[in-house]
């Protein structure tokens, strides 16, 4: 993980990230999917990349066993404190775990910021190897027109700075922050749909579902409102629920979802 990477995380925001505005979205939708697709527990996931644990008590609630494993000595500490079976630190390209040894692998971020294809291909191998033959690998991406999207509902566009940075985000995916402004993120790279599905083909691993995570929901600026009335939440996820398998608007969404298995026997789905 590079320096300026590290810093934006130590910053300590992504803690809260999920849990306010668009992320409620992107977490309710993140679980709503993954349980379409995760083994049936007792079973033992891998969260990689899995920041502070914001996973973890989810998936203990349902009865799963989480290992998680994180670059940022931060993120670690806090997912032991969220009740990861073990956390530590590592790096999502050469995991330090024996092969087949989990019935599902999640890669909830580490696709954000390895800005190579062959580090991202390679990650996505790494999943391959530790999991077990007809178990699950769950990979997320930022989609390519996130920020240009993002940019015109808050104005940020109107900002030249800002602007230089969607442009070059939407030429090549790269996604470089050279300001002091963590709200712009930090160096990752911005997925188009059809190059998350072959990165996910070329480690390996079948495509059984790619989805976009939030919709046109996210582009709504009172979220928060919204979702303290339970009938305005089903109204936003209800929307996102409705386009999520649609090619032509795979992109609107802020973040996708590829869910993939290697090939052989299957392991019996979540019932929920």
């Amino acid at each position: 993980m590079s320096g300026e990477v590290r810093a934006h995380y130590d910053l300590g925001l992504e803690r809260a990230r999920l849990s306010a505005g668009a992320g409620l979205i992107e977490r309710a939708r993140t679980e709503e999917v993954l349980r379409r697709w995760l083994p049936a527990p007792p079973a033992r996931v891998l969260d990689v990349g899995g920041g502070p644990g914001t996973y973890v008590p989810w998936l203990t609630g349902l009865g799963y066993e989480v290992h998680l494993v994180d670059p940022v000595p931060l993120h670690v500490d806090q997912a032991r404190a969220a009740g990861a079976a073990s956390a530590r630190v590592g790096d999502a390209r050469r995991l330090d775990e024996a092969d087949a040894g989990y019935d599902a692998v999640l890669l909830l971020g580490p696709l954000y910021h390895i800005t190579d294809r062959d580090g991202r291909v390679g990650a996505l191998g790494e999943a391959r190897r530790v999991v077990r033959e007809g178990g699950v690998v769950a990979a997320a991406a930022i989609s390519r027109f996130a920020s240009l999207l993002d940019g015109l509902v808050t104005g940020a566009l109107d900002d030249p700075d800002f602007a230089a940075i969607v442009e070059r985000d939407l030429v090549d995916g790269q996604h470089r922050n050279p300001s002091s402004r963590p709200e712009w993120f930090t160096t990752a790279f911005f997925h188009h749909p059809d190059d998350l599905k072959a990165e996910v083909g070329a480690a390996g691993l079948r495509v059984e579902e790619l989805v976009g995570l939030e919709g046109p929901a996210w582009l709504v600026r009172d979220v928060e409102a919204r979702w303290a009335d339970p009938q305005g939440r089903e109204r936003l996820l209800g929307a996102a629920r409705a386009v999520e398998r649609e090619p032509a608007l795979l992109g609107l969404s802020a973040h996708l979802l590829a869910v993939a298995r290697p090939h052989g026997p299957v392991l019996p789905p979540h019932p929920g």
